[in-house]
């Protein structure tokens, strides 16, 4: 498997994984394939940041970093991350997860935001937000959202976390 950065190539097969992660009969296309798509259209896209884990030229894993902002922060938003159903829960997810902290850490951006799992994202270091007087400006988000502070992080960095606008538009 390899984790490299997005190419034009591959947004049929990043659908495809969010297809198949979300999969839900009752909704033929996922939010999260909608949102990738709305992302990658908008200011907040960091094409460096957009990360496939590919096996056998297919891709089959994709997690992307956005720009986001506590206040008047600059920092990075995590998500959506998904895994072809049938390769989950064998690693891929955890290497593109590290494989972002990681290209994050070294272009010394100071804190990733997320919400998501409480049992999945803290063996990467993610914790509560409200740990580090950082909380979503949707209250009701609150219960799932964690931070990562990453090396360049500065105890300054306080205040309502704002992801790019597409997040809002789901």
């Amino acid at each position: 498997m390899l984790i490299r950065r997005e190419r034009p190539a591959d947004i049929a097969g990043i659908a495809a994984v969010h297809r198949s992660a979300f999969a839900d009969p009752a909704v033929p296309d996922p939010v999260e394939v909608g949102l990738v798509d709305a992302l990658r259209g908008g200011d907040a896209w960091i094409p460096t940041l957009s990360l496939v884990a590919v096996e056998h030229g297919a891709v089959i894993g994709h997690t992307c970093l956005t720009r986001a902002a506590v206040g008047p922060f600059p920092v990075l938003a995590l998500g959506p991350l998904g895994v072809l159903r049938e390769r989950q829960r064998a690693g891929v997810g955890a290497a593109l997860v590290h494989a972002a902290l990681g290209a994050a850490d070294a272009l010394d951006e100071p804190l990733i935001g997320l919400l998501g799992s409480l049992d999945y994202y803290p063996r990467f270091g993610f914790a509560p937000g409200a740990r580090y007087g950082i909380a979503p400006d949707k209250p009701e988000w609150a219960t799932h959202f964690q931070v990562r502070p990453l090396s360049a992080f500065e105890d300054r960095i306080a205040g309502d976390f704002r992801y790019a606008d597409a997040f809002y538009e789901l």
